[in-house]
């Protein structure tokens, strides 16, 4: 499946089939989390949280593609992310974009 964030894919012509959206909520095990508070004391990447945001990120784009692939589409443009705190230590991540059918 091709993913793009443009709104047009060069050379090629499609029809629209509609929104499609993948989401994950994640969190860390609370080791992990009493860990990264002593981090913010020192400064520097919160390395546990940036593997678990790119996790997520990963999830909510293969739900994406499979709600695409679902409604018959060769690409989803238009890509878009969005992130929200739940609670703390806990954050959703959501991908979104427009399910294509190329010509």
């Amino acid at each position: 499946m091709l993913l793009t964030n443009t709104e047009h894919i060069p050379g090629k012509e499609f029809q629209v089939l509609g929104l499609v959206r993948g989401s994950t909520i994640q969190t860390k095990h609370i080791g992990k989390d009493i860990g990264s508070s002593f981090k913010t004391l020192v400064g520097g990447e919160l390395k546990a949280y940036t593997e678990m945001m790119d996790q997520a990120r990963d999830l909510a784009t293969q739900r994406m593609c499979d709600e695409a692939a679902r409604l018959g589409a060769d690409a989803v443009v238009n890509i878009r992310y969005a992130t929200s705190a739940i609670m703390q230590g806990a954050a959703e991540v959501m991908a979104y974009g427009t399910a294509v059918k190329i010509l």
